[in-house]
């Protein structure tokens, strides 16, 4: 069940990251989850960089650091395209 979880929290993750980013329209659900994945990852690093705590788990603390981890990606994902 642990993997199903994760795919729907990455997927509801990068969905609203590229709704913030508006790209929503230029992914689908596999790179919606995809984004949200990796976004937990990059927050979860960037996190740490800065010296705070970091998460294991789904809780909204969770939530808003994927959730920064993936509007930074999509962004440099946007910078890069140009």
């Amino acid at each position: 069940m642990g993997i199903l979880f994760t795919i729907i929290f990455g997927g509801l993750v990068g969905w609203v990251a590229s709704l913030i980013m508006k790209t929503d329209g230029q992914q689908g659900v596999f790179l919606n989850i995809v984004v949200g994945i990796v976004g937990a990852v990059i927050g979860g690093w960037i996190m740490s960089l800065i010296g705070a705590d970091t998460t294991t788990g789904f809780s909204i603390y969770g939530f808003l650091v994927a959730l920064l981890g993936a509007c930074v990606l999509l962004a440099v994902l946007k910078f890069v395209r140009r």
